[in-house]
């Protein structure tokens, strides 16, 4: 299996997992929060969209959808256009009120560029220095992996949100 087949799939994974813990969710659903401080599933959908988004189109070396596709308007957030969710704290938290079909259609729209981007490379795209800030410098294969780790972590965290608030009596 070629490295590209194998970072399609895990991208795949990442879908499977953010439509789960959308399916269903209505606002009351999607801003549960456990406690004052913790995340919320539209939150966490947003911020690993915007993390994808935001890596993705830097190795593209194209604008990032968020604001070249108008999503930052639709979602209309009071965050600088450049905001990933990196560093936000409770109250920026609370700001992402969005919509199940708002966040899945984002990310949609972000896995599929993904995607074609994905179905451009060959095999010795993947040993391709990306990032030199770092010791050792970063390749595009780290940096995907990377993408779809925190991806990942994030669609977890928003599936055990979800279950809590199943427990809850939300859904």
């Amino acid at each position: 299996m070629l490295s590209t087949d194998l970072i399609t799939d895990a991208f795949g994974r990442v879908q499977g997992a953010v439509h789960a813990a959308l399916v269903g969710a209505g606002p009351e659903l999607l801003g549960y929060r456990a406690d004052h401080e913790a995340n919320t599933i539209a939150w966490l959908v947003w911020h690993l969209t915007r993390v994808q988004d935001n890596h993705v189109a830097d190795l593209m070396g194209e604008p990032q959808l968020w604001t070249s596709a108008g999503w930052q308007k639709r979602f209309n957030l009071p965050f600088a256009p450049t905001a990933t969710g990196y560093g936000q704290g409770s109250t920026e938290v609370a700001a992402v009120r969005a919509g199940a079909d708002l966040l899945q259609g984002y990310f949609d729209a972000v896995h599929e560029r993904t995607l074609g981007y994905l179905a451009t490379l060959h095999e010795d795209d993947f040993s391709r220095i990306v990032d030199t800030r770092w010791t050792p410098p970063v390749t595009l294969a780290v940096r995907l992996v990377s993408v779809i780790a925190d991806d990942l972590q994030h669609a977890g965290q928003a599936a055990y949100v979800r279950g809590l608030a199943q427990r809850a009596g939300l859904l």
